[in-house]
């Protein structure tokens, strides 16, 4: 995969790839790209927990997801993520914990497990 940054105005920075445009700045007006970094665990948790509903067809309605962030006073470093899953009481008893295994397999997770390599360097 390959993505194309570019520097826009005032904070705006786009990164552009596969036909999509994500943007990011710091002045408010779009996320903060760490702000988007954390959206991503959350969001990548639930679609795997989405996923999972679908494959049964259990009715995703009433599903909420709350992620809550700790951070360090010290260094402002995140120290802790917890998402909170708020399953509706329809939801199958039998498929309470396997909901949960379903939002522990997101891929993002698993890469802050085994993170990449990043090299900046000049072309």
């Amino acid at each position: 995969m390959m993505m194309d940054i570019a520097i826009g105005d005032s904070d705006r920075i786009e990164a552009r790839f596969d036909g999509l445009t994500v943007t990011t700045a710091q002045d408010g007006s779009a996320p903060a790209p760490f702000d988007l970094f954390l959206a991503s665990i959350g969001t990548c948790g639930t679609f795997y927990l989405a996923k999972f509903c679908r494959q049964r067809n259990i009715p995703t309605e009433g599903i909420k997801v709350r992620e809550k962030i700790e951070r360090d006073p010290q260094t402002r470093l995140v120290t802790r993520i917890d998402l909170e899953l708020d399953l509706p009481d329809s939801f199958p008893d039998n498929y309470r914990q396997a909901a949960v295994r379903a939002a522990n397999s997101c891929t993002v997770k698993k890469n802050l497990a085994a993170p990449p390599a990043i090299h900046v360097h000049l072309s």
